[in-house]
């Protein structure tokens, strides 16, 4: 199951850089990890805490969760561009559907890096019926593809060595890949987290490759010239793009109006939702238990990911069909 494919491949870089990484030592991102982030992944539950099957694991859930999947996951070494020498590592996971042809969605992770959550999430995807596939977009930076989790910490340090233009390679590296497979359709769409969910604005901006068709951004923020949305570059989007955030995220919320006005007046097909009370990380945090406990901010971030989880898969199934 984890025995890697290995093909052959290459990277570009460029300069463009997200918002979503260019905070100060305690940001946004921080208020979803746990001390567990910083240091081995913890030891995975039990399989009766596998949390709602219905929705994506939270960080705790997430070890139990692709323990007990019946669906085929493996490793694969990709190629990030053909005739080159680098790869990247991903994590893809096979629907279990009759369908001749299946979508394919890209999941992007967190400035922690691929870690068991995020191959929790792409489980889901794969559960919810499409082909799941999660780049590791720091193979280059980390010294080259790896299945060894690197800790919240040390990915974090890494991050900004990813820019936008290799964050886009390696998005439709995947995708190609992903879709090269005999049961794939040729459609594709990108979901991600914070640092993903921004990627998913720069990869729409971008125009993505073959088969892009559309993306959702968990609590990633779009381009901004200061306080006012970047209209050059919001109008080169053609796919439709969802924003889901919470309310707590005081800093993307900020700008949601904006965006919101912004994306209207260039008669874009998007939607933004900032759930009331949810965090920043809400769908990775759920009721996890966190330090001090807010039994609120718990109940908000679940509220939100049972709404925001089945709206995702709907927006995929509408614009991937």
């Amino acid at each position: 199951m984890n025995s890697p494919r290995v093909l052959a491949g290459a990277v570009l870089a460029a300069s463009l850089l997200s918002a979503c990484h260019r905070q100060p030592p305690m940001d946004d991102h921080m208020s979803h990890m746990s001390a567990g982030d910083l240091a081995s992944p913890p030891p995975p539950p039990s399989s009766a805490a596998q949390g709602d099957m219905s929705l994506p694991p939270s960080a705790n859930t997430a070890p139990a969760r692709i323990a007990a999947s019946s669906r085929h996951g493996e490793w694969v070494k990709i190629p990030w561009e053909a005739g080159s020498k680098d790869s990247l590592m991903a994590w893809i996971v096979y629907p279990s559907t009759s369908n001749a042809k299946t979508p394919v969605v890209v999941v992007v992770h967190e400035i922690f890096g691929l870690q068991t959550w995020v191959r929790g999430v792409a489980d889901q995807v794969a559960a919810d019926g499409f082909i799941a596939i999660a780049p590791d977009l720091e193979s280059r930076v980390r010294g080259g593809p790896s299945t060894v989790e690197m800790t919240g910490d040390s990915a974090r340090k890494l991050i900004g060595g990813v820019d936008g233009n290799e964050r886009n390679r390696g998005i439709a590296a995947a995708a190609k890949y992903a879709m090269s497979q005999p049961s794939a359709a040729q459609k594709y769409g990108v979901i991600g987290y914070c640092w993903g969910g921004s990627t998913v604005w720069l990869h729409a901006i971008n125009g993505g490759t073959t088969g892009f068709s559309g993306g959702v951004a968990f609590y990633g923020s779009a381009p901004f010239n200061g306080p006012v949305p970047n209209a050059d570059s919001l109008t080169k989007i053609k796919a439709p793009v969802m924003l889901l955030s919470g309310s707590k995220d005081a800093r993307i919320g900020a700008g949601m109006p904006a965006l919101d006005s912004a994306m209207k007046a260039l008669h874009k097909d998007y939607v933004g939702i900032n759930y009331p009370g949810a965090a920043h990380g809400f769908l990775r945090i759920q009721g996890d238990p966190k330090t001090p406990p807010d039994d609120a901010e718990n109940a908000a971030n679940i509220a939100a990911t049972k709404d925001g989880w089945p709206k995702t898969i709907a927006f995929l199934k509408k614009n991937l069909k």
